[in-house]
């Protein structure tokens, strides 16, 4: 724990170097690919030919008339930096089991912009995890039934993985009901509020997710199924790195990892779920983005501060 808490502290000491993540990303990765504009959407963006070229959640294919109607629900997003500061810090927290007991919470709520996933739980796990929220990211499924986040300033970026996830977001915007025919086809429960104002809500740009699958990660293009994926659709984390470079000056991670070889290893901080439940994920090849992250951490293009996808600590 010393070791993790010292390593943390001087991250935070040095001083920021403005634009590094995205450099380095864009260095390594992104020779002759399509820039992303702006990864959010609004009534004031440019909804360009890429947008609709792939259904969700890697665009918006067929789907125009849809977003347009959220789009108008939608506050333009604002031209200033979330965090407020010149050079800024974002960290991307996980729900990976290696948070637990780590005691790190003040330290990472000492970050610039802090990106929570999900349903990721805050109260009795603050001393772990930390208590402050700049960004909660998930799609309908994931979000909080049980709504922990108060920090005033929060937003809520919705993530858009199936074309009723746009119904269950405009509910959640104009505090309307979801209706039964849309509960049908989530997988499980979804939350009926989101007790957030509707200047919160942000959609988050799909080319952000395209760009991790095709550029970052060099899946196939997606091919749909009948009935879900193959194991091409990047998970939140990773989607949620890319967003942070787009953000923010450096980026880091915590709560991240998958050590599928520990079988009886907890997969979450707040849950006793095992490892093992991730062999059996249908959408994601969790090797492949362990790979790809332990290159961006031994690179230097980001820091893990927890240590699960590479020790720099250790």
């Amino acid at each position: 724990m010393q070791r993790v808490h010292s390593y943390v502290n001087e991250i935070l000491s040095k001083k920021c170097r403005p634009s590094f993540a995205r450099q380095k990303v864009v260095a390594e990765y992104s020779q002759g690919s399509t820039p992303i504009a702006e990864p959010f959407l609004d009534k004031s963006s440019h909804l360009n030919d890429q947008i609709f070229q792939y259904p969700p959640p890697f665009g918006f294919l067929n789907m125009r008339n849809e977003l347009e109607e959220i789009l108008t629900l939608l506050p333009v997003s604002s031209e200033e930096r979330l965090g407020g500061s010149a050079c800024q810090r974002c960290l991307v927290i996980g729900n990976g089991g290696i948070l637990k007991g780590l005691g790190l919470g003040p330290l990472l709520n000492q970050f610039d912009i802090i990106i929570r996933l999900n349903s990721g739980p805050l109260q009795e796990f603050s001393a772990d995890v930390g208590n402050r929220t700049t960004i909660r990211m998930s799609y309908p499924e994931g979000c909080p039934k049980v709504w922990e986040d108060t920090d005033p300033e929060l937003k809520f970026v919705a993530v858009i993985y199936k074309s009723v996830d746009f119904h269950w977001l405009r509910a959640m915007i104009s505090k309307t009901s979801v209706s039964m025919w849309d509960r049908l086809f989530f997988w499980q429960n979804v939350p009926m509020r989101i007790p957030v104002k509707s200047s919160q809500f942000l959609l988050l740009n799909p080319e952000i997710i395209r760009y991790v699958a095709l550029d970052l990660l060099h899946y196939p293009k997606p091919r749909e199924r009948v009935w879900g994926w193959d194991q091409n659709v990047p998970t939140l984390g990773v989607s949620a790195l890319n967003l942070a470079t787009h953000l923010c000056d450096e980026v880091s991670l915590a709560g991240f990892g998958y050590n599928l070889s520990q079988h009886e290893v907890p997969l979450h901080y707040y849950d006793n779920r095992p490892m093992t439940h991730m062999l059996k994920e249908a959408m994601h090849d969790v090797r492949t983005e362990t790979a790809f992250l332990k290159h961006l951490v031994t690179s230097g293009s980001i820091t893990d501060l927890t240590g699960g996808v590479h020790c720099s600590f250790c």
